[in-house]
């Protein structure tokens, strides 16, 4: 849901007492914030909605909490500062938020007052940083080291060639000196070398065609290496739709749009009712007039009731099976750990090679985060008294061929 609401008004304020500052409420504030109101609002500064800290100095508390549960109750009572604020973010109507409790309404105001005062500099450098860090740690593909083989090989042959050539000639110089040799030793001594000869003799043809096999080979390796993995695939979409601005900018939570992640196999492709949660509010960007092209084609969609033809980017074959809520959920695994850092992409492409050496390599590094699950209770006695590592994917059968192939 989106909550659109409040209180735009100084920066310097006096928190009112009433609302808690325990680790507690500012915890479950967060959860509230997060699943009702990060996608149209941030604390500090302002976003689709105003910037939220400070509003209990600027605001009675129980006007807050009954502009949060219906705002519109306000608004079409006329109360002046509902109105004002209704006016002031273009007549967007917030949903109301009468699920909430009173205790949730003041949990969500101990974050909104005490949470997550943090410098956005330094925030973005460091979210920068593990961005490069991403990019940088992708894995090599085996071919890579092939190359690296044949140019040593090659060079090898070359440093050989010349060592004898010196040896050749260090050793003719020699000869030379010696008086006792006749004419027609110092004449074999002194012949010149026949290059034509050379490269016309079975050991060069030998080896010439052993080089060219060697390349042949390496690049029919190559392309079979490639059958299959789409990484750095970008196709265009239909709706020139961009992450670096929804994910990044907005932080717009993956699973608000990609709603099938935590809960089963696939992540599936939003619907443009998902779209249009936001956008039957946004019609177009900051400062302009009138509907965005790409925004009109989410309208064209649901009027005609036809779904928006996304092109699937990440692909894996049929006869692979991959679970996103097991990843997602009980692994824990972050988003950008397989599909890189979508925050920052204007047009999403593939990031990761998605192949089965690329799966099997984490499986055999991941750690599993055992603390407080007493379903891994047994697996980590059992598996203490044959080793000392830490217990990992392939140690509870990450790579038995039947957990993806079956």
């Amino acid at each position: 849901m989106v909550l659109i609401f409040l209180f735009s008004g100084i920066q310097a304020y006096a928190v009112d007492p009433e609302v808690p500052d325990s680790e507690e409420a500012i915890s479950a504030g967060q959860s509230i914030f997060n699943a009702n109101c990060k996608t149209c609002h941030r604390l500090d500064q302002k976003l689709i909605g105003p910037a939220l800290r400070g509003v209990t100095d600027r605001r009675e508390l129980a006007w807050i909490k009954q502009f949060i549960t219906n705002s519109q109750v306000l608004v079409q009572g006329g109360d002046a500062d509902a109105v004002a604020l209704f006016k002031e973010f273009n007549n967007t109507v917030m949903p109301a938020h009468d699920f909430l409790s009173d205790g949730d309404l003041t949990n969500l105001l101990s974050y909104i007052e005490f949470g997550d005062k943090v410098d956005p500099a330094a925030a973005a450098a460091a979210a920068g940083a593990e961005g490069g860090e991403a990019a940088s740690s992708g894995g090599g593909i085996p071919n890579e080291y092939l190359t690296i083989i044949l140019v040593v090989l090659v060079i090898v042959l070359v440093l050989v060639l010349v060592v004898l050539g010196l040896i050749v000639s260090v050793l003719t110089k020699y000869m030379n000196k010696n008086d006792d040799l006749d004419e027609d030793d110092k004449a074999f001594i002194n012949q010149k070398t026949d290059y034509k000869g050379i490269f016309k003799s079975d050991g060069m043809i030998i080896i010439v065609t052993a080089i060219v096999l060697a390349f042949v080979v390496k690049t029919a390796i190559n392309g079979l290496y490639t059958v299959g993995v789409q990484q750095g695939y970008a196709p265009s979409q239909p709706i020139a739709y961009s992450h670096e601005l929804h994910a990044g900018q907005y932080e717009i939570p993956c699973q608000y749009c990609h709603t099938g992640v935590e809960i089963g196999k696939s992540a599936n492709i939003p619907s443009a009712n998902i779209c249009m949660n936001c956008h039957m509010h946004i019609q177009n960007v900051e400062g302009k007039d009138g509907i965005s092209p790409e925004i009109a084609k989410i309208y064209d969609a649901v009027d005609n009731n036809k779904p928006i033809e996304w092109v699937r980017v990440h692909n894996l074959p049929d006869l692979a099976y991959f679970n996103h809520s097991q990843h997602v959920v009980v692994g824990g695994v972050e988003c950008q750990t397989c599909h890189g850092p979508v925050e920052e992409m204007e047009v999403v492409s593939q990031y990761s090679a998605l192949t089965m050496g690329w799966c099997i390599d984490c499986h055999r590094n991941t750690e599993i985060d055992t603390q407080g699950n007493e379903y891994y209770d047994k697996l980590v006695q059992l598996h203490s008294e044959s080793s000392n590592d830490a217990l990992k994917v392939k140690d509870i059968g990450g790579l038995e061929c039947a957990k993806c192939h079956y």
